[in-house]
């Protein structure tokens, strides 16, 4: 299967620096960054529905203890939104994106499973 992703999927904290490349800046988490102003993020869009639940995101915690559960976890979460990832998709037609998220872990969080879940087509090329 081909991935719907036709141009790069970049990740990056919230509190990074802009750059150019970083195209459409889309905030992939469902609480905004603590001490960002909208101005300063400035991203595309907050994508709150491709969010983890409430209930996921606490009880994963970032404990890399749990990624392999909360990535199944959230997988079936986005499966059962299918309005989410069309929107989603939408982007990832127009041109480059990148991914904000504010977890300080750099390779547990949901940025990196969301990703992964466009990338490997695990149900997004579904709706």
């Amino acid at each position: 299967m081909a991935s719907p992703a036709r141009h790069p999927i970049h990740l990056k904290r919230a509190y990074e620096e802009i750059e150019a490349v970083d195209g459409q800046r889309l905030l992939v988490d469902g609480i905004w960054p603590r001490g960002l102003r909208k101005e300063d993020l400035q991203a595309e869009a907050w994508l709150k529905a491709v969010a983890p639940s409430t209930d996921l995101r606490r009880w994963f915690g970032h404990d890399p203890a749990r990624w392999d559960d909360f990535r199944e976890r959230y997988y079936d979460e986005l499966e059962a939104r299918p309005e989410a990832l069309a929107q989603l998709r939408g982007y990832l037609t127009r041109g480059p994106v990148t991914l904000l998220y504010a977890a300080r872990d750099e390779e547990h969080n949901n940025a990196v499973a969301l990703r992964d879940f466009v990338l490997h087509g695990r149900g997004f090329a579904r709706g």
